[in-house]
């Protein structure tokens, strides 16, 4: 009889051990499929987040391009690279003639016993063709005399030299020019005293493709 109790309670306490643990598991893959809807709905929202922020920036981005595109210059324009002393002359994106040129020195002159002080640079920026000279004269500034140690003359007229800038001058503000150059030699240096130096074929494939107006960059 005592056999049959002892059994009697071990297969209670074996039951109620079973059960025990049925429950404990029935919590824990509850608990688990929640942690997991959640991460998935975490992941979801994480995902839908960064393709809201991918379509954001594509936006942004073919708006910029379309912004610079409107930047871009239209038609016939001058290029200047004052580093590699290059030309290049396009019509859009196509580079329709390269030129070998001379451009800014960077030397300074000082006057002697004067104020004046002179930076022989090539001005950077957007610029355009203000004028186009033929057989163009050149009337010597100051610093021309004071560089090749001479006395300023008093008379205007005693300032103009024929047939050193070449057959053409396109001038482009505060006596800036893109003209010829007596020394071909010296092409592709920096040499000049802010002017750009072309070679003939060149000056004149520049000035027939070139009209007032015409946008002239350099950097």
């Amino acid at each position: 009889m005592l056999k049959y109790k002892l059994l009697l309670i071990s297969s209670i306490i074996a039951a109620s051990l079973l059960t025990a643990i049925l429950i404990s598991e029935g919590i824990g893959y509850l608990i688990l499929s929640q942690k997991k809807a959640q991460w998935r709905k975490a992941s979801f929202n994480e995902n839908n987040m960064d393709d809201t922020a991918l379509q954001k920036l594509e936006k942004e981005n073919t708006s910029l391009v379309k912004q610079i595109r409107k930047l871009d210059p239209k038609g016939i324009y001058i290029v200047v690279d004052t580093a590699k002393n290059t030309l290049y002359l396009k019509k859009e994106d196509e580079i329709i003639r390269q030129a070998v040129i001379s451009t800014g020195s960077g030397n300074v002159l000082a006057e002697p016993g004067g104020k004046r002080t002179w930076v022989f640079d090539t001005p950077r920026g957007e610029f355009a063709v203000k004028y186009k000279l033929k057989d163009p004269t050149w009337i010597k500034p100051d610093w021309a005399y004071i560089e090749e140690g001479e006395d300023i003359p008093k008379k205007f007229s005693e300032r103009a030299e024929a047939d050193v800038l070449g057959e053409y001058a396109l001038g482009f503000g505060n006596g800036y020019f893109i003209h010829g150059t007596l020394y071909t030699r010296l092409l592709g240096r920096n040499v000049t005293h802010g002017c750009v130096r072309l070679g003939d074929e060149d000056l004149i494939a520049i000035n027939k493709a070139s009209a007032i107006g015409t946008k002239i960059y350099i950097f």
